[in-house]
């Protein structure tokens, strides 16, 4: 069960890398642009937002990244706490923003932590 943790904590971190990407480089290109379904002008007035929102999600990547490489019992402290943030962050975005978040990312931070506590 350690294997499958650590597995499912990486997969979210590289989700929470690439959403870096999108939101901080490719905003307004069209990757960023099918995420967020704006058009040109609106992603360029929402760019400085989304980068700021893809600087959040990469410090939950590296926080992850953190809790994967770090000795326990702080790797496994570290994994509980930021994908408690992840699923949080997710919780919020989908009931807020989007319900595509509960799926995208409350869903996938939720099992990871799961699998987490379980493996503990």
């Amino acid at each position: 069960m350690n294997a499958t943790a650590h597995v499912l904590v990486g997969l979210v971190a590289a989700l929470h890398a690439y959403i870096l990407v999108v939101e901080m480089f490719l905003w307004q290109r069209k990757p960023g642009r099918s995420l967020s379904g704006f058009d040109a002008e609106m992603a360029r007035a929402t760019a400085p937002l989304a980068a700021n929102q893809g600087l959040y999600n990469g410090f939950l990547a590296a926080g992850l990244v953190w809790g994967l490489i770090a000795a326990d019992p702080t790797g496994y402290r570290v994994q509980v706490f930021f994908l408690s943030c992840v699923v949080i962050a997710g919780l919020y975005g989908g009931f807020t923003a989007n319900r595509r978040i509960l799926v995208a990312q409350a869903l996938p931070g939720a099992l990871a932590l799961a699998a987490v506590l379980v493996a503990g």
